[in-house]
């Protein structure tokens, strides 16, 4: 048991210090030795005390006036202090430890005379404690004020306190103590302390990523002793957990810390972009470097014109541009210049490239590698070209290069997807006896190609056979008499692999919710293509409920139900007849805020065969009108047939007529953009109360329609017995005065007139008054459509324009009480009707 003295040194007794520490001596539990007198050491100089001393603290203050250079002492008396300082330290008494040096000396004479291997001791002491991380700050606080940090350095190189302070500082990485880590680390930068051995700069900077601290990771990458690695591979790790911004901020932090253009940094960042799908942001950076007049380097470039692969004319010109720098690109630019030729499936200019490239390595400029083999592979397959494909694997095997798993995959979905399975299984098989392990790609495209070709057994047998047998292939790495030795490769299957499977289930829904249980049962989820797979299934055995439910169930699985699920239900309630059904859940996709595709949009509009009711025009033209605004280009043929014929159906007796009209229809009606259908979708969703129909820019014959749509409309919404409030006006068109009259402006009216007069027996005066001076027309933009006279009117005096010239209206009017009559009418013809559909029997006897 160590034996201690307790030590105070205060302003007042510094002249007559306290006899030294003694030495430590064991005890006995009976009664303890006294310690051997030893001689006194000499007194500390003394300062003469201030009157008001007593009122003072009783400590000196830091950095005592004190100096050994100034009160030569003997040798011995430097050493009883040194030696009592390291003592108290070992003890881990930093604070005495502090009153001692900073009362007596301070400087590397006093420090240079400590024992660093107590020193050791009481560090690892204060590290090893409850409170070490805040402890050893403090004491390393204290070292730094005093300035004797030299006193530390050789005790902080101990191997046993090197270890202790990477364990404290991962197990608060593991707290999630980041910050406290980066400080300490920060602080024991200044004694030389090699914290990189302690801790992996990896292990800090992912725990900074993970709690979304970049300014912790500049500060650690501020102070490491490779701050452009450490900074870079914060960038990069920031980028692999798609936080664009952090990585940006650290980025650059690292211009201003590393005090030069890095292309490392930029090459860094540039590559982020690609990892966070932000190809525009890797353009900005690139042009700011280009402002400042600094030319980048082959691999800036090329992770520039990677990033941006998908933009091949981009692609083209930054490889132009390096190329006039005179940077010689090299097989890895090539390689890029043909994957972004096959992402926009330019075959040729692969090919050109293809070509100059071969010509590089015949001269000796270059040498081709797996990747420019494997990418024109690809862009063969793409475009079914399966033999070209075989004929680029022949040519890597002449120059030596071996075919990698991407190699083999390609090869077979080329065969694939050309129908040739027999061909596929042989490439298979010759991977395996080349000692390529597949991976789950491969098999899943071989899956993928029974499945395509309608050999559902074969794929089921494949994979079983897969499951309980493995696969054999040769490591060529091993040998054994001169002969390959043949290892077993466990199959492990994916969630792609049972979706493929899922697929093959046809109808047999059982199989199909079987192989979801399995998915399950090996750790796997099941994912949006797996749920709407099973929608599929349920929909080809008719079980529209089950289908529908599915949706349900996805939501309580954790899966939210995408377009491609909804379309999946849309698609089996369309067939199965379910109408309502089918509308009603597009209605919850937006509900829930899932934007439809063009397959959901198109489903829904040739839902119908024909239309029935108003309603159901309605329901139809609001999605046609969606689907516009989505941005998505609808073929209006399809839509403009059935709303025709809905038109068509108001006239009954005159069938010679509407024969007449299909048939000039199908010369008249198309084009990309339909303002016919945007006119009829406007003039059905007004009310009746005020009847104004707009023909403006019109043909006669889609003229001729949308006013059928509107009769049909109030035919409709018409009650019996009661009587129309308001006229009905046709809007034709607006003249300037002083200018001629539109041709197609005259064929319209007497379509109209003809229409209304002869085949629907209704009253129509024609209008044409003209407007006072005040009021101006927009003649400028006559497609604006404006279905209420009043709101044309009205929308015609906020125009200030002082250029434009008084206009006439043109209009046809008709009559309230022909259409209550032509009303009358059709309701008689209706009840008739009804009535003859009910008693047949009753009118025959008759």
């Amino acid at each position: 048991m160590r034996s201690t003295t307790t030590l105070t040194i205060t302003a007042s007794s510094v002249s007559t210090p306290p006899p030294p520490l003694p030495k430590h001596t064991r005890t006995t539990t009976t009664s303890p030795k006294r310690p051997p007198k030893q001689s006194k050491p000499p007194p500390l100089p003394s300062r003469s005390p201030s009157p008001s001393s007593s009122t003072r603290s009783h400590r000196p203050p830091l950095l005592s006036t004190f100096r050994w250079g100034q009160h030569r002492k003997s040798h011995n008396q430097i050493n009883y202090y040194a030696e009592l300082a390291s003592k108290l330290a070992e003890d881990a008494r930093f604070e005495e430890f502090f009153m001692i040096v900073e009362t007596i000396a301070s400087g590397a004479e006093f420090s240079a005379l400590l024992n660093a291997e107590l020193v050791s001791k009481g560090v690892l002491t204060v590290i090893e404690s409850d409170e070490g991380f805040q402890r050893l700050n403090r004491v390393l606080t204290g070292f730094q004020k005093l300035g004797i940090n030299g006193a530390l350095e050789v005790s902080l190189s101990d191997r046993s306190v090197v270890d202790a302070i990477g364990r404290e500082c991962r197990r608060n990485l593991e707290r999630g103590g980041v910050d406290e880590v980066v400080d300490l680390m920060e602080t024991l930068s200044g004694f030389g302390f090699a914290f990189e051995e302690a801790v992996e700069p990896i292990d800090v900077i992912r725990n900074c990523v993970n709690k979304r601290n970049p300014q912790a990771a500049i500060r650690y990458a501020g102070f490491c002793t490779r701050s452009d690695e450490a900074f870079c591979t914060a960038i990069l790790e920031f980028g692999k957990r798609g936080d664009m911004a952090s990585a940006l901020t650290v980025f650059e932090a690292s211009k201003h810390k590393l005090g030069c253009v890095n292309m490392y940094a930029y090459r860094t960042i540039i590559d982020v972009c690609g990892l966070c799908h932000d190809h525009l942001q890797s353009r900005s950076i690139y042009e700011e470097l280009y402002a400042e007049k600094v030319n980048p380097n082959l691999y800036v470039f090329n992770s520039l014109m990677n990033v941006n692969a998908c933009d091949l004319s981009y692609t083209m010109n930054i490889y132009k541009h390096m190329q006039n720098l005179g940077i010689a690109p090299d097989i890895s630019s090539y390689n890029i210049l043909l994957k972004s030729c096959s992402l926009a499936a330019r075959l040729d200019l692969a090919q050109e490239i293809y070509k100059e490239v071969e010509y590089l390595e015949s001269v000796g400029s270059l040498k081709l590698d797996v990747f420019t083999y494997s990418t024109m592979i690809k862009v063969f397959t793409d475009e079914r070209m399966w033999q070209m494909a075989l004929g680029i694997k022949d040519k890597m095997l002449e120059t030596g290069v071996t075919p990698n798993i991407v190699t083999w995959s390609s090869l077979i979905r080329a065969c694939a997807k050309s129908g040739l399975v027999d061909q596929a299984f042989v490439l298979f098989e010759e991977m395996l006896l080349a000692g390529c392990v597949p991976n789950s790609q491969c098999c899943n495209v071989l899956l993928h190609a029974c499945v395509k070709a309608l050999q559902y057994d074969r794929a089921f047998r494949l994979f079983q056979n897969w499951k309980n047998n493995s696969f054999q292939t040769t490591n060529r790495s091993l040998t054994l008499g001169g002969s390959h030795i043949a290892i077993n490769v466990p199959f492990k299957p994916t969630v792609s692999t049972y979706n493929v499977l899922m697929k093959a289930c046809g109808t047999d829904h059982f199989l199909a919710k079987a192989l979801m249980d399995e998915m399950e049962t090996v750790g796997l989820s099941p994912n949006h293509i797996s749920w709407s797979t099973l929608i599929g299934v349920y929909g080809g055995s008719g079980d529209v409920k089950r289908a529908v439910q599915v949706l349900k169930t996805m939501r309580e699985s954790g899966v939210p139900p995408d377009v491609v699920a909804y379309t999946a239900a849309i698609k089996v309630c369309v067939k199965q007849r379910e109408l309502n059904l089918a509308f009603s859940l597009f209605a919850d996709m937006k509900k829930y805020q899932i934007q439809p595709n063009m397959v959901t949009y198109n489903t829904l509009l040739r839902a119908r065969t024909r239309y029935g009711s108003l309603i159901e025009v309605q329901q139809c033209l609001s999605i046609y009108q969606d689907m516009r605004k989505s941005g998505f280009k609808p073929n209006d043929y399809y839509l403009k047939e059935l709303i025709e014929e809905w038109c068509e159906g108001i006239i009954q007796d005159n069938h010679q007529s509407q024969g007449d009209l299909k048939s000039t229809s199908r010369r008249d009606l198309g084009g990309p953009h339909s303002l016919l259908l945007e006119k009829v979708a406007s003039h059905l969703q007004k009310s009746t109360q005020s009847i104004a129909v707009d023909l403006r820019g019109l043909t006669k014959v889609e003229a001729r329609i949308v006013v059928l749509a509107v009769l049909r409309m109030i035919k409709e919404n018409y009650h019996p017995g009661k009587l129309m409030k308001d006229d009905m006006f046709i809007i034709l068109g607006v003249q300037e005065v002083g200018t001629a009259v539109d041709k197609n402006e005259f064929d319209v009216k007497d379509a109209i007139i003809k229409l209304l007069k002869d085949n629907l027996g209704l009253e129509v005066l024609s209008l044409g008054p003209k407007i006072p001076t005040e009021i101006r027309i927009n003649v400028k933009n006559p497609f604006n459509s404006q279905p209420d006279l009043h709101e044309t009117l009205e929308g015609t005096k906020s125009s200030n324009s002082p250029t434009r010239r008084p206009a006439v209206l043109h209009r046809l009017k008709v009559t309230r009480r022909s259409l209550y009559h032509w009303l009358q009418k059709k309701v008689q013809s209706e009840n008739r009707r009804l009535v003859t559909h009910s008693y047949p029997q009753y009118f025959v006897d008759s």
